[in-house]
């Protein structure tokens, strides 16, 4: 199946503690069916220092689950992707405004 969300791509987060917040997705898990945005599901984790790291506490982004999540289309709103054939390559395309992503 293809990926309707992929790495680098602007999404707004539909649902949870998070809810109307805006990032880019810095990773994807396909498997787990999540993914990591920029700024989105933080929390705060106790590192030891070391010469690699200050250490202390350090925020997180942690996995979000995909189905959470929409891609932001060219007006600002989240729209559901889809995929047609152009010039025999597949694409993704915005739902509400039918631009390629």
């Amino acid at each position: 199946m293809a990926a309707k969300l992929r790495k680098g791509d602007k999404v707004i987060v539909l649902s949870g503690r998070d809810k109307g917040k805006e990032g880019e997705i810095t990773s994807v898990d396909p498997k787990a069916g999540k993914a990591i945005v920029e700024g989105v599901n933080m929390a705060i984790r106790h590192t030891r220092q070391s010469q690699a790291n200050q250490g202390g506490r350090i925020p997180k982004a942690l996995p979000i689950d995909l189905s959470n999540l929409a891609v932001v289309d060219a007006n600002g709103k989240a729209t559901r992707v889809g995929f047609r054939m152009e010039d025999d390559k597949k694409v993704r395309f915005a739902k509400t405004t039918g631009d390629v992503i």
